[in-house]
């Protein structure tokens, strides 16, 4: 064992020199054989519960052994973290993001410097290969989170016949995407046909919800990718829009949600984002923002100027309804209407469609934060950011949660996130795939990103 560790720690020396004369050195954490966090409060999720002064021992990438500290030292650390007063979570999972640009890796140091360690693409952009990004961390030669991905986003242009279906869904699957993702618009008997083919290849259909049809429709699917969906789907029988009836109507409407078993994307902060593009102060105060420093250059010009399309739309009005106006009540119904799936027992996925000034990697806790205060408790957050994403991948066997046999994804916290989700924020050490990177390389990476983007 001795000598296999000495000689990874070597193979690992020469890999960073290799990137150190790259200049990307500062991206690799440290990955001695085994690691031991000592003293730490872990919060597992497999309950709500905390383990305090606790010994979490990591060796190769994976949990080996969670117990108290007090406990008898078994294993020869070759790094050991001091965690006291500290709390442990498992790693961040962003459910929907988008890769705005063809160079993945800025955008992986900001994921990973926010403790996401699973991200889910939720589009392959012109010019992207999404199953290549994926292959490349597989194999090591990138590193980044757990990463999947959807096909391009298909729209019912691309979806003209049952036998184009066909050919979709063959070619997803031979090119290696994990979702199929479709737009809102398809026709009843194409999304029917795509239902069939996905289920009958074990191939997940994922995307918006199906707005011209009733509900029970859209429940057919893996996941609805948005909580803003249900602003446009009509009832159980049609008729109108859910965003007419009394939120203290809606809990039928999400029973019948959690009895499908289906997953739901949250994206609020987007929504967020689209409110304050609406708003002249806002708009003003968000091209000032500290996190612009973390958006590309090409991306500012799109988004924080009057280029915007959402600021096109500010003098609207939808059905004699101002846009900022209507769009401010849609928010408020959308936080509300997350709370009740929640306490309906809906599985949520946490997700911030990284769009505009919704920031790759700090949006996800700006997300987090949306979710509480429309009433949503921290370990139901949580949830949907660990333990639901896991299930929901089919990864719950090694992801998920702190347990023996799990892959070493973890979030070193200075605060108790149930206290306040806030405290996901007070990142002091990420772990990802066993190699471990604390709150100084942390803060490198986000360094680099901030000059690539000067």
């Amino acid at each position: 064992m001795e000598l296999y560790c000495r000689k990874r720690i070597y193979l690992m020396n020469q890999l960073v020199f290799i990137f150190f004369t790259l200049g990307t050195h500062n991206f690799f954490g440290q990955s001695p054989c085994i690691i031991s966090i000592e003293n730490v409060n872990v919060i597992p999720m497999t309950e709500e519960i905390v383990l305090d002064t606790q010994r979490v021992i990591i060796s190769d990438g994976k949990i080996v052994k969670v117990e108290p500290t007090s406990s008898a030292i078994q294993y020869q650390a070759n790094l050991t973290i001091d965690g006291t007063g500290k709390y442990l979570i498992p790693g961040l999972s962003e459910m929907h993001y988008h890769l705005r640009n063809n160079d993945p890796i800025n955008d992986f140091k900001l994921l990973i410097a926010n403790g996401i360690t699973t991200v889910r693409n939720m589009a392959e952009r012109k010019g992207q290969d999404q199953v290549v990004i994926k292959n490349r961390i597989l194999v090591g030669d990138l590193i980044g989170p757990n990463y999947f991905t959807t096909g391009p986003y298909l729209q019912a242009m691309s979806l003209q016949s049952e036998e184009q279906v066909m050919e979709v869904v063959q070619s997803h699957q031979e090119k290696g995407y994990d979702f199929l993702k479709i737009a809102d618009n398809l026709p009843l008997e194409i999304y029917l046909k795509l239902l069939e083919e996905g289920e009958k290849n074990g191939f997940p259909i994922i995307g918006h919800a199906q707005r011209n049809l009733p509900l029970e429709y859209s429940l057919r699917m893996k996941s609805i990718e948005h909580v803003e969906e249900f602003l446009y789907i009509s009832g159980r029988y049609g008729g109108k829009k859910l965003f007419k009836e009394d939120l203290a109507d809606l809990n039928g409407i999400a029973l019948q949600v959690k009895q499908s078993d289906i997953y739901i994307g949250t994206t609020l902060v987007v929504f967020d984002f689209i409110n304050q593009c609406l708003d002249d102060k806002k708009f003003a105060a968000l091209q000032k923002h500290e996190l612009v420093k973390y958006l590309p250059k090409q991306e500012r010009e799109n988004f924080l100027t009057e280029k915007n399309d959402y600021r096109k739309m500010k003098n609207h009005e939808f059905e004699g309804i101002k846009a900022d106006t209507l769009f401010g009540d849609y928010f408020l119904w959308l936080k509300g209407f997350a709370r009740i799936l929640v306490d309906n027992g809906v599985q949520l996925l946490s997700g911030s469609d990284t769009y505009g000034m919704v920031i790759t990697g700090f949006s996800l806790h700006k997300e987090f934060q949306f979710l509480q205060d429309a009433g949503i408790a921290p370990y139901n957050i949580l949830l949907a950011s660990t333990v639901n994403p896991a299930r929901y991948l089919n990864k719950y066997a090694s992801e998920g949660t702190i347990s023996v046999g799990k892959n070493a994804n973890l979030v070193l916290l200075d605060k108790n996130p149930l206290d306040n989700i806030k405290n996901t924020q007070t990142i002091v050490g990420v772990m990802l795939k066993g190699k471990w990177f604390n709150r100084a390389q942390l803060d490198v990476m986000l360094k680099e990103v901030e000059l690539a983007y000067k």
